[in-house]
């Protein structure tokens, strides 16, 4: 209190009109200045919005150019059209039964997926249709982030509300590098480019080598062969279209006629910021993404037959999954490799061992052969794609060079 009186003293001893025409500017900052942070908020959520859904037509074009040289009109609208597609997440306030709920729905998803692409590219081939589906997928998720992101920006526009634009402005960083992998992801699942997370996939493909593939599940393949004089089993989706395959169900139907003595699930980790890209670590239980439907099945089974669950990941980030496969990816096969034969070496128990692939088979095939093929490949897509890049950075560096000083 006596600090104020004394504040008050001085502002009625000093340059008085001076003193009212700060205290004015100060009143109507503390008014306005809310209102002038909501304006510049708006301005920059505005610009990502536009960003997105510009990303979002760009994924968009994408598939519709993988399906037709020539799109015609109508092509386009049914495209726009099952972009809005969804999914409800079955009730799960009685946890009992939820797995075969979510199979269930997962299942007619890919079935409502599969009679879309069957319907709009009816021409073509098997693989190239399961890469469109792929890659269909990717666009639906980016126009999905697009419009909860134009959501927020309109609500943030009728409400005015400070709080509300903050929270989404703090977001934006991660949506910008979501909405970019996905795009990425989108061009190289419809062109049938190895991702990063088929690595799984591939390195079993290397373990494999010249063994005959036969097919337990749908879209899953088993090999069999014999490593350090041990008999193993070789599971992974079937390549080199875009599948995933039932892992889970191909494993409970393989454990129930036969003896296994331990499961090994190699797949792609999230890496955490600061851990390097192709990473390889080891640990126990099943390491398999996604909603878990595949994870329950083996869980369920190896707890009932006391069955080990080692895990061989290799890390890379959440963009890194679903973009083209890095080369310091690839480079991780050969200790990957070693790994899982040390893992096989080191098993005491009596019977067979199980490696599984995990992970998305696009542009990966089934062997050895096929896929060294898919690692050249992916090589190959790294150099045009590190090129592209280049070239829109320059071009991006000399627009702002031409706006400051002229062309």
């Amino acid at each position: 209190m006596v600090v104020f009186e004394k504040a008050f003293l001085q502002f009625l001893g000093g340059d008085a009109w001076g003193n009212i025409l700060w205290f004015a500017v100060f009143i109507i900052f503390m008014l306005f200045y809310p209102r002038l942070m909501i304006v510049q908020m708006l301005w920059k959520l505005e610009q990502v919005a536009r960003l997105i859904e510009g990303m979002t037509k760009k994924g968009k074009n994408i598939v519709i150019r993988r399906i037709s040289k020539n799109p015609k009109r109508k092509l386009k609208e049914e495209v726009s059209n099952f972009l809005e597609f969804f999914m409800i997440q079955p009730v799960s306030l009685d946890p009992y039964g939820i797995i075969k709920k979510l199979e269930h729905m997962v299942n007619m998803s890919d079935a409502r997926f599969k009679y879309f692409v069957d319907q709009v590219a009816p021409r073509m081939d098997e693989e190239s249709k399961r890469n469109v589906r792929m890659g269909l997928s990717g666009a639906v998720s980016l126009n999905q982030i697009a419009k909860i992101v134009r959501h927020f920006v309109e609500l943030v526009r009728k409400t005015k509300n400070l709080q509300l634009a903050l929270v989404l402005q703090m977001q934006l960083p991660l949506i910008e590098r979501l909405s970019k992998a996905l795009l990425k992801g989108t061009e190289a699942l419809t062109n049938g480019w190895p991702i990063g997370d088929g690595i799984g996939c591939l390195a079993v493909a290397h373990l494999v080598g010249t063994s005959r593939l036969k097919e337990v599940e749908k879209d899953t393949m088993l090999a069999t062969k014999r490593i350090a004089g041990r008999k193993v089993f070789i599971l992974r989706a079937k390549g080199p279209g875009g599948r995933l395959g039932k892992i889970g169900k191909a494993t409970e139907k393989l454990m129930k006629r036969n003896k296994i003595a331990k499961i090994i699930t190699i797949d792609a980790s999230a890496k955490l910021e600061g851990e390097k890209t192709g990473k390889v670590a080891e640990g126990v239980g099943v390491a398999i993404g996604g909603i878990g439907v595949d994870r329950s099945y083996i869980e369920n089974i190896a707890v009932k037959k006391n069955i080990p669950l080692d895990s061989v990941v290799i890390k890379m980030s959440q963009e890194e999954a679903i973009q083209p496969v890095k080369s310091e990816v690839l480079a991780s096969i050969p200790r990957v490799l070693n790994i899982v034969k040390e893992r096989i070496k080191a098993t005491k128990r009596r019977g067979a061992i199980l490696v599984v692939g995990v992970g998305n088979t696009c542009g990966i095939g089934n062997n050895k052969a096929e896929a060294e093929k898919s690692e050249k490949l992916a090589r190959k897509i790294l150099k045009t794609v590190k090129k592209r890049e280049e070239k829109l950075k320059k071009e991006k560096k000399n627009r702002w060079k031409n706006l400051f000083w002229g062309s």
